[in-house]
């Protein structure tokens, strides 16, 4: 086994296409790697500028009802490796007390400069997975046809040797070949994301890049495998390449872009909302008629509620549409500063108001919450997931998912940040229930004092642990280690059966 795994070795290390790999594979991967750290950094620029720029503008705010603030989302370090969603979605959410945020609620902040995304857009994982792959099935096109076509094969069998052993021997050694270029490009990358000063890496990253390899050679296993099926189905080395070709080209190119393309169409999705929209509808409706009912019950005559005063309502948003026509009754950003003498005597009026008002809305909003997750899960995510499941009949598929899973780019790993936005807003909604705001008359106008937010506990967003990134990518590793077994013991039966 030794010598046959010795002789293999030998054979690939002393080919040009080793040596080209190696090159090809350091050229592009350490290349790609500044570039994309340099991306990194003007991301993470954009990202500290949002983050001052709206914790000033919540402090310039005077009154509290002008309270609205937003929470940005940072660029994952080792979207790197994998870009996955972190660029494609939001890395902005506005939270405040009369709305649950969500996913589908995120805005983009920070400078959009193409030419930098044109590049930035190629990660690690991409060149692994189209150039890497496609290097595998080179490795592996010739390997039992070119033996046979040339007699060696007929040769190594005169010899007590099992055909089993020379399966192996061929693919460990292959293997170690692609080892070689993949380790060198990964450790210089990683060499280069230690050395930028505005990356810092942990001991979880470590081992999130460890499972990024880790999956990285399991799915070039599966390559190589394919590659060798159709060496071992065919007799000669020219079919043998075209075929493999024409399989690097389905999976890779033709096949997840085909997936991809097949989305809802507009006019089922606005079906599928049309129920929802009328729930919420309903709920609001509700909404409206206790405001309603509680000015006609106020001792203050006519049912507006201003109170003379001068505030009134704006719109308010709802499932994702941009016009929505019911009102909510408190003016945006409002910072009276002076209140007359004629309407000073109506301020107990209209405190009351907004300390019935505003717990009205935090509950509706929670109920509205309630009917919008269900209907986006079913709009967004679950043919997201169909899509997913599609693309993992291709090992590209499987590989993107388990990568993504790994360095945290993929949807759960970007949900993890809205789930922690839905979470402070309820710690934003707490510091307005100790601050008594909603009866105070900081909720209305600054004259006598203005709002204190030097309380408010500041927003902050960790990724998930390692521990949840290896169980989200554990599931598409384990098809890609069932699909090169599958496809070691396929060869090895038509190994054993062929004639040489």
């Amino acid at each position: 086994m030794l010598t046959l795994i010795r002789r293999e070795l030998l054979d690939n290390l002393m080919t040009f296409r080793f040596a080209a790999a190696v090159f090809i594979m350091l050229l592009l991967v350490v290349s790609n790697t500044v570039v994309l750290i340099k991306d990194y950094e003007r991301r993470l620029v954009d990202y500290n500028t949002a983050v001052k720029t709206h914790h000033q503008q919540l402090q310039d705010k005077k009154t509290y009802s002008a309270g609205r603030l937003h929470v940005d989302r940072p660029p994952n370090p080792l979207s790197i490796f994998n870009i996955g969603m972190d660029k494609q979605l939001g890395n902005q959410v506005e939270v405040y007390f009369g709305f649950v945020p969500t996913l589908w609620d995120a805005k983009m902040h920070g400078s959009d400069n193409p030419i930098m995304n044109i590049f930035s857009s190629i990660d690690i994982a991409f060149i692994f997975k189209v150039v890497l792959s496609l290097l595998a099935l080179i490795f592996a096109y010739d390997t039992l046809a070119g033996e046979r076509e040339q007699g060696t094969l007929r040769l190594v069998l005169t010899h007590p040797v099992r055909r089993g052993h020379i399966l192996f021997a061929k693919y460990m050694s292959a293997m170690v070949c692609l080892l070689v270029p993949l380790l060198m490009s990964v450790s210089l990358a990683a060499i280069l994301l230690t050395t930028s000063t505005s990356i810092s890496l942990n001991t979880d990253d470590f081992l999130r890049i460890a499972g990024f390899i880790l999956t990285t050679i399991v799915y070039l296993s599966v390559f190589y495998l394919i590659g060798m099926l159709i060496s071992a189905v065919t007799r000669r080395t020219g079919t043998a390449l075209m075929l493999s070709m024409f399989v690097w080209g389905f999976w890779v190119l033709i096949y997840p872009n085909v997936v991809l393309a097949s989305i809802l169409p507009q006019r089922t999705v606005e079906a599928r909302t049309a129920s929802t929209f009328s729930q919420i509808e309903q709920l609001w409706e509700e909404f409206e008629r206790k405001r309603e009912q509680y000015l006609k019950n106020d001792t203050i005559p006519g049912e507006h509620s201003d109170f003379g005063i001068g505030w009134v309502g704006s719109s308010m948003n709802r499932l994702n549409r941009n016009a929505a026509t019911l009102q909510y009754y408190y003016k945006k950003g409002m910072d009276i500063s002076e209140i007359d003498e004629r309407s000073e005597p109506l301020m107990p009026h209209a405190q009351n108001y907004y300390q019935f008002l505003v717990p009205l809305t935090i509950d509706m909003a929670d109920r509205t919450w309630l009917i919008r997750e269900p209907a986006l899960e079913k709009i967004f995510v679950r043919p997201a997931y169909i899509d997913r499941i599609l693309l993992k009949i291709s090992p590209i598929g499987m590989y993107d998912a388990a990568t993504q899973a790994w360095v945290g780019t993929d949807l759960l790993g970007i949900q993890d940040f809205f789930r922690a936005a839905r979470q402070y807003r309820q710690v934003f909604i707490n510091f307005f229930y100790d601050k008594n705001a909603f009866a105070s008359r900081q909720w209305i106008a600054a004259d006598k004092g203005a709002a204190d937010w030097r309380t408010l506990p500041q927003f902050s967003f960790q990724r998930s642990g390692i521990s949840i990134n290896a169980k989200r990518a554990l599931p598409d590793l384990f098809l890609l280690l069932i699909t090169n077994v599958v496809l070691f013991v396929v060869i090895f039966l038509i190994f054993v059966k062929s004639e040489v």
